[in-house]
């Protein structure tokens, strides 16, 4: 993943859901040419925040054990209303069911209260060794990056005394 479509995990339960905000912002790049005089996130991206909160819950769920999360699978892809600049993308992914490295996800976004997004994803897990043994390394530094991203997402509440 070269960007990140979320800023901030805002609730995770290991292996079950996860929830996740993305604001738009008039600054990002892309805006420029999708739509000129009416800027939106592209449906696109819309789907890999969902792809991106389906990833996270594969790690979390299996303690960072895959360096690789790929789409393997979209079904029902609905695309409801438009996400702009200044609005809030709020992100619900839960697991439905996981088959070996396969996990299957029922996904949904909305703004204001309204939907704007919504797919059922199948996601694969996999480690580059799996495929060459010397890819381990690469595997290693993967997993590494992604934990040290996870802290930057997911600040859970301090434990009540």
């Amino acid at each position: 993943m070269r960007f990140v479509l979320l800023d901030r995990i805002v609730s995770l339960q290991p292996g079950e859901s996860l929830r996740a905000v993305k604001n738009l912002s008039l600054a990002e790049e892309y805006l420029a040419d999708h739509f000129p005089g009416f800027p939106v996130m592209p449906g696109v991206l819309m789907l890999e925040s969902l792809i991106q909160c389906g990833a996270w819950l594969v790690r979390t769920g299996e303690d960072f054990a895959h360096s690789t999360i790929l789409l393997r699978e979209t079904k029902a892809l609905r695309y409801n209303n438009f996400v702009a600049p200044g609005h809030t993308l709020e992100l619900s992914i839960s697991l439905k069911k996981r088959n070996g490295d396969l996990w299957e996800f029922q996904g949904s976004g909305t703004v204001d209260g309204n939907s704007a997004v919504s797919a059922r994803l199948t996601l694969e897990a996999l480690n580059l060794a799996d495929r060459n043994p010397d890819l381990k390394p690469v595997d290693e530094r993967q997993i590494e990056h992604w934990r040290q991203l996870y802290k930057q997402l997911w600040q859970p509440a301090p434990a009540s005394a």
